[in-house]
């Protein structure tokens, strides 16, 4: 006996679980994105773009604030290009970078990784771990300053490790001194990213990897880091734009010295901007960083494959 079945309806034409191609000229379902997509368009104009622009223009002229500005065309930009503190400040950026970048990246993952398990007092552990997070840069950086202060700090009160107690009278140990400043303040936010990383992989992972004889060390190596992939390109492409972008912190604890030896890139800057008021020059300087964090950010993530968007998620 044959079972007659009812027949299947037809689809809706322009019904996209079908697979069905959108008619040309899109539909009326598509047009509300766009609409949506609108505030942060006007946003992202008006607060980043514009402004790019306008310092472009102002780099090809002299001005102090006041007035109207002179275009001097080049001039800027020559000057810019013999300026020995200018590229001892471009160096000394990308020094701060490979060292913040070396020393809070394994503290992060370690930490991100360790937040994200179930360990007895793991939550009040972690939340005063996260307490810098809730702090300004200014505010940690007086703190610090205070702390450290070679007259009443804690340096001048243990010269026997210390020796005169004034850590920011040469240069690598006012480096240093930025740097664990970094590390204390921007070790938190990263360790967040990782631990958030960390909880989205799957256990079923670990299960058989256990199964198989793999230990914690093994399946941290073989399992963890591979899947924080893309959570370390991410936290690695934040520490380069926040290294090369931030000042204050060299401003209240060194004040770019002894001498120019912890002058950075966007110290410099400030300095040209807002102490000789040469805006000019100061914007020749901006745009020169601007250059240089979006040049290190895209070899980054040309050369990671992070542009792919490959999900750490295959084959599970």
């Amino acid at each position: 006996m044959t079972t007659l079945l009812p027949p299947r309806p037809p689809a809706a034409p322009d019904d996209p679980s079908r697979g069905r191609p959108v008619r040309p000229g899109g539909s009326a379902r598509t047009r509300p994105g766009l609409l949506w997509t609108l505030p942060a368009t006007v946003f992202f104009l008006f607060f980043a773009v514009v402004p790019l622009i306008a310092v472009a223009v102002l780099s090809f002229t002299t001005w102090g604030g006041l007035g109207q500005p002179s275009f001097v065309g080049a001039e800027n930009w020559q000057d810019l290009a013999d300026d020995s503190t200018m590229q001892k400040s471009l160096w000394l950026s990308l020094l701060f970078i490979v060292l913040g970048v070396v020393t809070q990246t394994p503290m992060s993952i370690l930490l991100g990784v360790w937040a994200a398990g179930p360990q007895r007092n793991r939550a009040v552990l972690s939340a005063i771990f996260f307490v810098p997070l809730l702090l300004s840069s200014a505010a940690i950086s007086v703190l610090w300053r205070a702390l450290l202060d070679p007259n009443f700090g804690i340096p001048g009160q243990m010269r026997w490790l210390f020796g005169d107690g004034n850590l920011f009278g040469n240069q690598a140990t006012a480096i240093g001194v930025i740097i664990f400043v970094g590390i204390w303040q921007f070790t938190p936010f990263h360790t967040l990213l990782y631990q958030g990383a960390a909880k989205s992989v799957p256990p079923v992972l670990y299960q058989a990897a256990a199964i198989d004889g793999a230990g914690r060390i093994r399946q941290f190596f073989s399992i963890t880091l591979p899947q924080l992939r893309n959570t370390i390109i991410t936290s690695v492409i934040l520490m380069v734009v926040g290294g090369l972008t931030t000042f204050e912190t060299v401003l209240i604890l060194t004040n770019g010295g002894p001498g120019t030896d912890t002058t950075i890139t966007a110290f410099y800057m400030f300095e040209q901007a807002f102490r000789r008021f040469d805006f000019g020059y100061a914007s020749a300087v901006a745009l020169v960083l601007v250059v240089v964090a979006t040049a290190i950010s895209l070899v980054m993530v040309k050369v990671s494959g992070y542009d792919k968007m490959r999900s750490t998620m295959e084959g599970v």
